[in-house]
This record gives structure tokens, C-alpha cells and sequence, in this order.
């Protein structure tokens, strides 16, 4: 017997990290696109951008940027960023959906940028884990003309010292990832359990 009933949601965000990407304008100003599809194979990060967003034309033109992870705090920081887009003028799909334009995202989102070490997009200096990446990859998929996917190889990892353990590892004790799950924000809660593999 079972509880389970079929169901068709608008979204499938079942609980994934939000990620502030950030690429460089032509101007040679920094965009901020939050984000919430990606994931990690290795030292390669796999991203979900929505076609024809400024992030993705960046991307195309550069094959450089930072994905940035925000904590759970920042939460009221990267929803202020959600309806704001780079792209002047904004797209008709996009004021649709109620998105204006913002040249300046980080005084937008009281956020404070970095310089890169490897990159030339600016790093979000309010996140505790910094990765600056190299396009390595794009693909439009045949039965999805609404996204990109976007491959990318880290090349350097920055980490606040507060979450760092010892030399090389992240504390996932110290580490609070912002989650957003069916469209609402979500820290982590008490830990359960560790793989294995886990050296620490």
C-alpha cells in the first residue's frame, strides 16, 4: 500500500544550493545571475542558466567565472537580486515576469566584490566559498530551447577561514549552504550522519 500520489509541479528545485554567478559585462563590469541548477563532478561544476540571460551571453563571449556560494543568512541578499536582470533592454518575456534592469548588482544586493585571481569577474566577497571557473562547454539541448547547460573546470577555490579545516577542507559543520527548495529559502539542519569517505 502506498501514500504516494502522481503530481505535476510547476518546478522541480527539490532542494538544491543557490549559486550567485558572476561573469563580465562587455563594458567590463560584473553581473550577478542567482541560480539555483548546479552541481559538482570533481573540480567540474555543471550549471542550468535560462537561454538568452545576460549571465549565459557573457559566458559565450568570455568562457570565464566565480560561482559563488552564498550562506543560509544571505538569503534576503540574493532575493533581491531575483528580480533584477543585466540585459537593457529587458527582454519581453522578462518584464513579463516582472524583471527590471540593474547595472549594478552588488550595491542592489548591499554585496561587495573582490578581484579575481585566475578571471576577470569579480568575486562576491559576502560568500563564504568563492570558485573561479573556466567555461568549458555549452550546450542548448534539442528538447529544451529555454536553458542552457553550462560546463566549467574550477581553477581556484577561495574559502572564509571560518569554515576551513585544516589546510584543505571545508567544515560542513561551519558550512551553511543557502538551499532553495520549490521556490523557498532553506539552511541546513542538524547533521545526520558522514559517508565513508569523509576524511573529516
Amino acid at each position: 500500500m502506498t501514500s504516494h500520489v502522481a503530481i505535476q509541479p510547476k518546478i522541480l528545485y527539490y532542494g538544491t544550493p543557490v549559486v550567485l554567478l558572476t561573469t563580465e559585462n562587455e563594458d567590463g563590469t560584473t553581473n550577478i545571475s542567482p541560480i539555483s541548477s548546479s552541481w559538482a563532478l570533481g573540480y567540474h561544476v555543471i550549471l542550468g542558466l535560462g537561454y538568452g540571460s545576460q549571465g549565459l551571453e557573457n559566458l559565450r563571449r568570455t568562457k570565464e567565472c566565480v560561482i559563488n556560494l552564498p550562506e543560509a543568512s544571505m538569503w534576503r541578499q540574493v532575493e533581491a537580486l531575483a528580480p533584477l536582470t543585466g540585459r537593457n533592454p529587458v527582454p519581453a518575456y522578462k518584464q513579463e515576469l516582472g524583471f527590471r534592469h540593474e547595472a549594478d548588482k552588488f550595491q542592489a544586493a548591499d554585496l561587495f566584490a573582490l578581484e579575481s585571481e585566475l578571471v576577470r569577474p569579480k568575486r562576491v566577497g559576502n560568500c563564504p566559498l568563492q570558485l573561479e571557473a573556466v567555461v568549458k562547454n555549452i550546450r542548448i539541448p534539442d528538447y529544451a530551447d529555454f536553458f542552457a547547460i553550462v560546463e566549467t573546470e574550477v581553477k581556484r577555490v577561495h574559502a572564509d577561514r571560518r569554515i576551513v579545516l585544516g589546510t584543505n577542507h571545508i567544515d560542513p559543520a561551519a558550512w551553511n549552504p543557502l538551499i532553495y527548495n520549490f521556490r523557498h529559502y532553506f539552511g541546513l539542519g542538524d547533521e545526520l550522519g558522514k559517508t565513508y569517505r569523509s576524511e573529516t
